[in-house]
């Protein structure tokens, strides 16, 4: 029998995840599944539980919480890899955005991912990662990385005390049109091609979401090794909200200022301004010049919703 830890961030989703505990445990009692559950205490603190949790031998490491939580839960489980343990990840969706649980198939309700981790279907996917920045020595990420406008956007969301979930981004997405909206002169380094412009945003997607809503990838597939690239040259501050809500869609790549791609390896210096950028949420640069991404091909086992 599957033995899981469930690491729950209290404080994600405003709270939500500490509501949210007495039903994941009638839950996952009611699939007789033997598991443990630990609250995290302090940032960065899913990490080391998740480590410990692989290394104790855990079949499954369960991220209740948010992005930054499902973040954390991912390098404590590459870290623990790296010494030769293995668990697969699972998540359940109590936070803000769960753009990392939306691209891995994890459905956003506690109910149907307690049952997703009771049918225990699995799938291996790529795992990014980011050095520079915050992060010289390097971070795992499993969703993207978001630099330029969308890193500002989470930034703002962040300072929004009395909302949550998507609405708090659409709210920071409009405050941000008038705190960030003169490009800085970045040169784009992907693969065999590099592209030298004023770059509003840059999107270096292993899933297909970010901010709740915001379709930055609409067509990635986390397990292929390669990301999916959205790089949105300079426009007006007129036009950044008609560009917002193509982003809603899904329809931003048909705009003359997109160009989009894919890559294995990306890197990304500012010619002229600096770079603030996030990774699953997580604030990995606010002045830095310079930041690589990477795709590790199908290195984590993911229990998700089967494929329809």
């Amino acid at each position: 029998m599957n033995r899981y830890k469930v690491i729950v961030n209290p404080i994600s989703g405003r709270g939500n995840g500490e509501k949210s505990i007495p039903l994941i445990k009638t839950l996952l009692e009611q699939h007789s599944l033997s598991y443990d559950l630990v609250r995290t205490e302090r940032p960065g603190h899913a990490i080391a539980l998740a480590q410990h949790a692989a290394v104790d031998g855990y079949d499954v490491v369960v991220a209740a919480g948010g992005d930054g939580t499902a973040n954390e839960v991912l390098n404590g489980l590459m870290q623990a890899k790296q010494a030769g343990a293995k668990a697969a990840m699972g998540a359940l969706c109590v936070g803000r955005g769960n753009d990392f649980a939306f691209g891995a198939g994890v459905p956003p309700t506690v109910e149907a991912g307690c049952d997703v981790l009771a049918a225990d279907h699995r799938r291996l996917l790529d795992v990014g990662w980011v050095e520079g920045g915050l992060v010289p020595q390097g971070r795992y990420f499993g969703n993207g990385v978001g630099v330029g406008f969308d890193a500002v956007v989470g930034f703002e969301a962040l300072k929004l005390k009395r909302l949550s979930g998507f609405p708090s981004y659409i709210v920071a997405a409009l405050k941000t049109i008038f705190l960030y909206y003169r490009a800085p002169l970045l040169r784009i380094a992907y693969d065999d091609h590099v592209l030298t412009q004023p770059s509003l945003m840059v999107s270096v997607m292993n899933g297909r979401r970010m901010g709740g809503g915001f379709m930055m990838a609409p067509h990635s597939s986390p397990d292929d090794g390669l990301f999916d690239l959205c790089l949105a040259a300079h426009v007006g501050r007129v036009a950044i909200f008609p560009l917002i809500l193509r982003f809603m869609q899904g329809t931003q790549a048909t705009h003359k200022a997109i160009t989009t791609g894919r890559a294995a390896c990306v890197t990304v210096t500012a010619v002229e301004g600096v770079l603030p950028a996030h990774a699953d949420g997580e604030t990995i640069s606010v002045e830095s010049r310079e930041l690589t991404m990477r795709v590790l091909p199908r290195q984590l086992a993911m229990v998700c919703a089967e494929a329809a």
